[in-house]
């Protein structure tokens, strides 16, 4: 099993749930799957990582900093030369089943692709990409995000959940991420 993680799901799990992992659980958890690969950050969530929320996501994960683990888990996962399996379907889909209709309409067609583009490199774009490439090489894949489907916020294109759907992508939560590994922790809240 492999699992893409985001900027938001790593905020939520440092914010609400590493200050009960008295034991470090939880941490010990993280650190492991990390370690050996099956949970994936690719650069730009570490990028964002650096700079959100003061960067609380790596001062809680402080492991994130060691350049030894860092090179040891091959993270962050490099995305410069990351492409879609089938570039000309995935960039069709970009214009017509991801895009906001509505929101497309107020732009130019300069602006749309201008849009277009900047979203290609984002990082939301940049972790659907990759699970669809480890889906081409036979992998259990998982999307971990704290976004919904539903809201928007006036934004250009859908929101990785809806984006994931239409792809066939398995999308979760980290609650959700959490309960797959029950297995692996007993988690025991007083």
């Amino acid at each position: 099993m492999k699992v893409i993680i985001d900027t938001n799901s790593l905020l939520s799990l440092v914010r609400y749930y590493l200050p009960f992992d008295k034991s470090k659980l939880l941490f010990n958890l993280f650190r492991e799957k990390i370690e050996s690969g099956e949970i994936i950050i690719i650069d730009k969530v570490y990028e964002q990582c650096l700079y959100s929320a003061k960067g609380l996501v790596l001062n809680n994960l402080d492991f994130l900093k060691e350049k030894t683990f860092l090179k040891n888990s091959k993270t962050p996962y490099k995305t410069d030369s990351l492409l879609a399996p089938s570039p000309a379907k995935f960039m069709r889909m970009m214009e017509n089943q991801f895009v906001v209709s509505v929101q497309r309409k107020k732009l130019t067609d300069v602006e749309f692709e201008n849009r277009k583009t900047q979203h290609m490199e984002d990082a939301d774009t940049k972790q659907i990409l990759l699970c669809l490439n480890l889906i081409k090489e036979n992998e259990d894949v998982y999307l971990v995000t704290e976004e919904t489907v539903d809201s928007n916020d006036s934004k250009l294109f859908k929101k990785i959940p809806a984006i994931c759907n239409e792809l066939g992508i398995n999308c979760i939560t980290l609650p959700e991420l959490i309960s797959l590994y029950q297995a692996d922790i007993d988690l025991h809240f007083k």
